[in-house]
């Protein structure tokens, strides 16, 4: 397995292209199965889930199409991908395929509403919790599907089709309102979905649904009605700017001070995050290219925060945050609402030297004067940039172990972080 060194102590300095949002390009190349015409993506990151996802759809008869290099592209900017699912040819989705990334279930949605039926393994993914997939089959459940438990596959069946119906999720599901979103548009009459998810990443999927010809209202809100149509089609559809990757870059520009802008980044789908990054200190400015951040010869403050669904704080930025507080002055409080088992990068932060303390759901995190360069291991993707964070502004080096969970999420992550004077190195197994 690869590793990364980094000699931390280096300020940043220039500019970062954000890529494409990974949790909006998984089920966008999923909602390929709905339609035998071509659907056309740009802005999609190149990470291993995207390979992954792109065996997965294969293995259902989806072909794929890379369009070459164009002019300014490169490693670190999105690619064109077309997908084109003429024929479904395997309603089945095996284990081996799907225990690699927990996205790869969604595909059980479309295969059902155009096949009516789909057998799909139960997932995998990161090990932050169990993460049950028990609300996205009682979404499809509400819109008329049978669905048993067998063997470690959930088998889906709805032989007359699906037929719109009511969903209310009892909490708010990213997974799920994106299963319902592609089971409905295809069912007979009209969906509603309650208690919505309203992440971005959801509305985007919405807009490209909305292009190949979804009849789809109240997306971004809690409430979403779908009216159910024949058939889909095609269409053209960029990728929105990931705003996990956004993030993250603003946290390791405030950890370890400097100026960077973070081109193409959207202030509007981090608002949040952004205002506590201003809270400690961080300057924050939103401008034609992107997100200005900068932070230069003022210390870091201590925020207190809870993570919650959009428009809250994100989960995913919850590691990172962390990581930044480690150098805070006084003590902030993390509260994780999310996911349970999400605080596994704490005691690699500690192997740094944090201190941080965990009472049942928050964590309590100690500002120190320094941290120092170790050997540490990635534990899932989130956590793994936490690391590379706390390694940027930590004496001497740290050795990140396990940097694939990396690679499943962050595109060219040590070059985009090399152009702005940071000391990063893979080392290749």
């Amino acid at each position: 397995m690869d590793k990364i060194r980094i000699t931390g102590g280096q300020r940043l300095n220039g500019a970062i292209p954000i890529s494409g949002a990974k949790n909006a390009a998984l089920p966008l190349m999923i909602a390929s199965l709905l339609t035998d015409e071509t659907l056309t993506l740009t802005n999609v990151p190149r990470l291993s889930d995207v390979t992954a996802l792109s065996r997965i759809l294969s293995n259902h008869g989806v072909d794929r199409t890379v369009a070459g290099k164009r002019i300014g592209q490169s490693a670190e900017t999105g690619q064109n991908i077309s997908l084109t699912a003429r024929q479904i040819v395997d309603t089945c989705a095996p284990y081996e395929l799907v225990s690699t990334m927990r996205a790869s279930f969604w595909v059980i949605a479309p295969i059902l509403a155009r096949m009516g039926e789909a057998k799909v393994s139960l997932p995998g993914g990161c090990a932050i919790g169990t993460r049950p997939v028990d609300l996205l089959l009682m979404a499809l459940e509400k819109l008329g599907a049978e669905i048993v438990i067998e063997n470690g596959y959930a088998l889906a069946r709805a032989p007359k089709g699906l037929k719109g119906g009511e969903i209310v999720f009892p909490k708010v599901t990213v997974g799920g309102t994106h299963t319902a979103l592609m089971a409905a548009v295809l069912a007979q009459g009209t969906t509603v979905i309650e208690n919505a998810a309203r992440e971005p990443e959801v509305t985007d999927l919405a807009a490209c649904l909305v292009k190949m010809g979804a009849k789809i209202e109240g997306a971004g809100t809690s409430r979403i009605v779908v009216t159910g149509v024949s058939r889909l089609g095609g269409a053209h559809h960029a990728v929105l700017p990931d705003r996990i990757e956004t993030g993250t870059y603003a946290m390791a520009v405030a950890m370890t001070g400097g100026d960077v802008m973070l081109e193409g980044a959207r202030a509007d789908l981090l608002q949040s995050a952004l205002d506590v990054l201003t809270r400690a200190g961080v300057e924050i400015n939103e401008t034609n290219e992107g997100i200005r951040v900068r932070r230069n010869g003022h210390g870091i403050d201590a925020v207190d925060i809870d993570t919650d669904p959009f428009p809250g704080f994100p989960t995913d930025l919850q590691a990172q945050f962390m990581a930044l507080m480690t150098k805070a002055r006084g003590t902030s409080r993390i509260r994780e609402t999310i996911f349970e088992n999400r605080f596994m990068h704490v005691q690699e932060l500690a192997r740094l030297g944090a201190k941080i303390r965990l009472d049942g759901d928050v964590a309590h995190v100690e500002g120190v004067a320094k941290l120092t360069g170790a050997p540490v291991m990635a534990t899932d993707l989130r956590a793994s940039v936490s690391l590379v964070i706390g390694g940027l502004a930590a004496e001497g080096d740290t050795t990140i172990n396990r940097v694939y969970h990396l690679d499943r999420g962050f595109e060219a992550l040590e070059s985009k972080l090399t152009r702005c004077g940071a000391v990063v190195e893979r080392i290749s197994s």
